[in-house]
């Protein structure tokens, strides 16, 4: 019967595709508070709009984008019944309920305010008092969103007797920018653990570092930390850089951090 039905939906004819799209714009904008509104907050002309609710033309590609935007659908409402499209599976952040809020400047993290590449981390170890973690993450832009990746240190999963396979140890997140910086949120596979995170640009001569604090999810520990300063240092592609930086990852003290880390980490000021 999938079949049957699936086929029925290719042979729907131009007019008939055009009635599914009127309708499934009618449906969308019936919480609107007229049409002449809608028509404002979409840009659209309120002539050419009541030509795609009584199903006579279809949206330039531009404007497609531009409805399907406003409403938090896809283009799947030239083809389906938006009923249909919206019991589907959708993404979290575009959905209606937050898209203005979480979802809001996701694609908007420019490389200038957070460049693609490999960074240099270092922060308070949250489970060691007196020693830190040192790591390195990689930045990516795939389809206008940044990403994050990178590997726990072998020694920070054996001491909790987890597996320390690379896929064990590796976590990832996403970037986006906020009113004075950047934030991540950052988790290992399957979402077991997650970690938020705020970075804002050093005022430093160099310009390549950004410093701010890393909080984890997990519930009050007297003898352990739940927050603790970060710092990030971006060392771009450089092979050598990188290769150097990985040699020193892992728990390290305070002596062998590098200066600038250990200057703002203020390891002897206790995070606030």
């Amino acid at each position: 019967m999938a079949k049957e039905g699936n086929a029925a939906e290719a042979q729907l004819s131009p007019a008939e595709l055009r009635g599914v799209f009127g309708a499934n714009l009618r449906r969308l904008g019936q919480d609107a508070a007229s049409i002449s509104a809608l028509c404002r907050d979409l840009g659209i002309n309120r002539t050419q709009f009541n030509r795609y609710l009584a199903g006579e033309s279809f949206p330039r590609p531009d404007v497609l984008h531009r409805i399907c935007r406003f409403f938090g659908v896809d283009a799947r409402i030239l083809l389906e019944p938006v009923t249909h499209i919206r019991d589907t599976p959708r993404d979290l952040l575009r959905h209606p309920f937050i898209a203005n809020y979480v979802g809001a400047g996701m694609m908007g993290l420019s490389e200038e305010e957070f460049p693609s590449g490999f960074y240099r981390f270092s922060r308070a170890a949250f489970s060691e008092e007196e020693r830190f973690v040192v790591g390195l993450v990689h930045i990516t832009r795939r389809d206008g969103f940044t990403f994050l990746r990178g590997f726990e240190p072998k020694e920070a999963m054996s001491m909790h007797d987890l597996p320390t396979d690379p896929a064990s140890r590796e976590f990832r997140g996403f970037v986006m920018p906020q009113a004075e910086g950047i934030a991540a949120m950052v988790s290992r596979n399957g979402a077991v653990t997650t970690s938020f995170n705020y970075l804002s640009r050093a005022a430093a001569l160099a310009n390549h570092f950004w410093v701010g604090y890393t909080v984890r999810t997990t519930p009050e520990n007297p003898s352990g930390r739940r927050a603790a300063r970060l710092v990030y240092e971006f060392l771009g592609h450089d092979t050598h850089k990188v290769l150097a930086a990985a040699r020193s990852t892992g728990y390290r003290t305070a002596s062998e951090l590098v200066p600038f880390h250990r200057q703002q980490l203020r390891v002897n000021d206790p995070f606030r």
